[in-house]
């Protein structure tokens, strides 16, 4: 497979250095990328990057992951607007763990000599002396070409418009001299002759590779990715909001996939090329399905499905398809029972949510009782309105249509504490018996 074609019909490629493609077809490369901790878990944004990797050990190379142990205690000025605050040695270090757990569900650790590795540059650092790299690596770059990088100048021009606090301090200034070195280490022990990442990286890694040419008069490559942008064209960063996380704690697999089946046409249409590993011929003919009848949200489905199943698993797919229907009218009672507590709390996340003792609801003689005096009229403000709604077949709980406002409010408890009442065809709420 030649990895820049593959990645240019993709819609992944933005740019790559001169000699990236001859290197590339000379025989089995070792590229890395870079992977910052300053999360316990990666995004949607940083799994863009990894299917990069995942891309190039398809095409027979050699991938490594540097998690970055010792840039991470550092910051990286690109795309950011403002200093970040710095981690502690032990956060850091519970991040990286979570970071490898989760890029050994794409990469292959055992498969011969492009078996993919995981490297933390922290190894490497713990013991350089700040003398000791300002000698061996600093006299090797100027400042002035250090400054020529434009996420530098950027952030230079806002210090000197006078907002002092989106400055930039020498300790992000350093941080591509030391991701440069990272490069220089890594081609030196390890062969690795091509780093890439996502285009807001440009300017880190050439700088990797000019100091390679002018420690060691070596040549080395960069190639980086189209950067995954959301609807609103700012990028998936950690410290701007609205991640999407590949860990189940910081997003369920409810609400992960969900968030593609959301996806508007367009965007799923680029998406399910650079997020799955789908053939050209197969994404053409989901396309094209999907072209037919809109509606159906074809696009949308597979790279939903594809996604999930990636980074979750196929059961916990199967488990947001069934809670996806609940709230489109066609789960029943056994669609409930069926559904993790987990799953059926992320799924009515944003409804209502009422408390009611056991007590309380052993009490409630009607189910109009129920939802009106025992809930303490959040549902139903009287039980006239109640019983109103009931009789014109308006209320069901657990998606069991309410036939009688005076039958007993005797419902089987989801979970053995919770109820599903919905009220016309839009309106949600989750009671929980406690």
């Amino acid at each position: 497979m030649n990895l820049i074609e593959e990645l240019r019909w993709r819609g992944m490629l933005h740019d790559y250095m001169p000699g990236t493609e001859e290197q590339l077809a000379s025989g089995m490369t070792a590229g890395y990328i870079g992977f910052d901790p300053t999360a316990a878990s990666l995004h949607i944004g940083n799994l863009a990057t990894i299917m990069l990797l995942v891309q190039l050990q398809r095409a027979g190379h050699k991938p490594i992951a540097l998690v970055g142990g010792a840039t991470g205690m550092i910051g990286d000025p690109s795309g950011k607007s403002a200093e970040r605050n710095l981690l502690d040695e032990n956060t850091l270090k519970a991040n990286q763990e979570g970071i490898r757990r989760q890029l050994e569900k794409f990469l292959d650790f055992n498969c011969g000599a492009n078996s993919a590795e995981i490297v933390n540059n922290y190894d490497w650092f713990r013991e350089f002396s700040f003398l000791g790299f300002l000698r061996e690596v600093g006299k090797h770059l100027t400042v002035n070409y250090m400054m020529a990088k434009e996420s530098v100048k950027k952030r230079i021009s806002a210090d000197e418009e006078g907002d002092r606090a989106e400055g930039l301090s020498f300790t992000e200034f350093s941080y591509q001299l030391i991701q440069g070195y990272d490069f220089y280490h890594l081609y030196k022990n390890k062969g690795v002759t091509l780093q890439m990442g996502a285009s807001d990286q440009w300017g880190n890694i050439t700088t990797g590779t000019e100091l390679i040419r002018r420690i060691d008069g070596g040549k080395a490559f960069a190639l980086v990715g189209k950067l995954v942008t959301k609807a609103d064209g700012t990028k998936f960063g950690k410290s701007e909001g609205g991640n999407v996380w590949l860990d189940p704690e910081l997003t369920s697999p409810y609400k992960f996939y969900q968030f593609w089946l959301n996806l508007a046409d367009e965007e799923a249409g680029k998406l399910i090329k650079v997020y799955t590993l789908l053939l050209q011929e197969e994404i053409n003919r989901i396309t094209e399905e999907h072209k037919q009848a809109p509606h159906q949200r074809a696009l949308q489905k597979a790279l939903a499905k594809d996604v999930t199943i990636r980074v979750h698993s196929e059961e916990d797919y199967l488990a947001a398809v069934d809670a996806s229907e609940i709230l489109f009218g066609k789960g029943d009672l056994e669609t409930l029972k069926g559904l993790r507590e987990d799953i059926l709390l992320s799924v009515f996340e944003g409804v209502p949510q009422i408390e009611v003792s056991r007590e309380n609801y052993a009490e409630a003689a009607t189910v109009t009782d129920l939802l009106s005096e025992v809930t303490g009229g959040e549902i139903f403000e009287s039980k006239g309105e109640a019983k109103r709604m009931i009789k014109n077949g308006g209320v069901s709980v657990n998606r069991q249509k309410v036939q009688n406002p005076d039958d007993a409010a005797s419902f089987e408890l989801l979970q053995e504490k919770y109820l599903v009442v919905q009220k016309g065809k839009k309106n949600y709420y989750l009671l929980t018996i406690n």
